[in-house]
């Protein structure tokens, strides 16, 4: 297949601190994250001309717009699915730019999910009326039935697969110990300092017993995240290092829900990171073995294995074994979220995990790989995908 290219890059990223009460509103840390993305690409938010953010972020375009000071937007759009929206919003940046509607796009996803609201807890009304919609949202086929949290989901999705491969709760420590070690030496990272070990996970508490602990979930966040993307002819004239954005694509197959993957043929895989891995690897040209690190959507462990496995990181119920031989550490074969992934640095809906991906390519990670030259790295979540690689 003829090799695509895209000329979209990414000029700047930005962050506010994640905590778990940010003492302000969701519309403040929007416009802190953004700021700080201009400000790292070294161009005015007035410039902006293009916004994404997912359909559930709660700060409106337009109050972003006037706090930033945007003078003309061209383009806005929003990105469903929840934390698969992560990738799927540098896919449609990239798609904007490349098309000429867009200069200078911005992305954003800020929450106060830990101090403000909380996804781990049993759905409000408020969320199964948005979920629900006419009377068909997948959330009215979990909850009557004791299927309540993203825990439970993400659980029953991971069951048929641990059966199959003979994976154990102990084995899905591993996952969660390296990420920690990560998190330990990133000074951005909730839990700075303080590894764990894989007897701390297996005394960790059950929250769906005997497939996930408490160690096997992400954490609920405050913070912003924020991502500049342009063209890579202008982005070479702006203050960074220009991260070309070497392709993207989403997939979103017949029967996938956003977290309750429970409704496939086959609960042993996930199709939509099988579909999103065949696009990138042809619309790039690259694969697995091209990648020098990458970083992966967690909102629980089993989903790590099982999107190694999809973009052909190590064969079917390999996972496991990929991570306990030190797979995904800092030496290994595919270093993999090295902020600490969203158990060890924060939750912001992913958005942390892609601009880890834009460190490790400019070589400012906290965790950066030096084992190997980073010419390429994976960003996944789960839905969507990125190749994102050096200038």
């Amino acid at each position: 297949m003829t090799r695509q290219f895209t000329d979209a890059a990414i000029a700047g990223i930005g962050h506010t601190e994640y905590s778990k009460a940010s003492g302000r509103s969701e519309l403040q840390l929007a416009a802190e994250c953004a700021k700080a993305a201009c400000d790292d690409a070294g161009i005015s938010p007035h410039d902006i001309d293009g916004m994404i953010t997912f359909t559930i972020d709660n700060s409106d375009e337009v109050m972003l717009a006037r706090c930033l000071g945007v003078k003309d937007l061209a383009y806005t759009t929003r990105i469903p699915g929840g934390g698969a929206a992560a990738a799927a919003t540098i896919y449609q940046a990239m798609a904007m730019v490349n098309a000429g509607l867009c200069k200078h796009v911005l992305i954003w996803r800020a929450m106060n999910e830990r101090s403000q609201y909380r996804f781990g807890q049993n759905p409000n009304q408020q969320m199964m009326a948005f979920q629900s919609g006419n009377g068909t949202g997948s959330l009215l086929w979990c909850v009557p039935y004791g299927a309540m949290t993203p825990a439970s989901w993400g659980a029953l999705q991971a069951a048929r697969y641990m059966h199959k491969y003979g994976v154990t709760n102990r084995d899905l420590g591993y996952v969660s110990v390296q990420q920690r070690a990560y998190a330990a030496t990133n000074p951005d990272a909730w839990f700075f300092g303080k590894p764990i070990t894989l007897e701390d996970h297996q005394n960790s508490k059950w929250i769906q017993e005997p497939w996930l602990r408490l160690l096997d979930c992400c954490q609920e966040s405050d913070g912003g995240v924020a991502i500049l993307v342009t063209s890579l002819d202008r982005a070479r004239d702006m203050r960074q290092k220009p991260v070309k954005i070497l392709g993207a694509t989403q997939c979103i197959p017949y029967n996938t829900e956003v977290i309750s993957n429970y409704y496939h043929d086959d609960l042993t895989e996930m199709p939509e990171a099988k579909g999103v891995a065949k696009r990138l690897w042809e619309m790039t040209g690259l694969g697995p073995q091209d990648m020098q690190a990458a970083m992966i959507y967690d909102a629980f462990t089993p989903h790590v294995l099982l999107q190694l496995e999809a973009f052909g990181f190590c064969k079917p119920g390999e996972g496991a074994g990929f991570v306990k031989s030190g797979g995904m550490a800092l030496d290994g074969a595919l270093p993999t979220n090295t902020n600490g992934g969203l158990s060890g640095e924060a939750y912001i809906h992913g958005m942390n995990s892609m601009i880890e991906g834009v460190r490790q390519l400019r070589g400012t990670s906290a965790n950066q790989v030096t084992k190997r030259s980073v010419e390429n790295v994976l960003v996944s979540s789960g839905m969507a995908g990125a190749v994102l690689g050096r200038a």
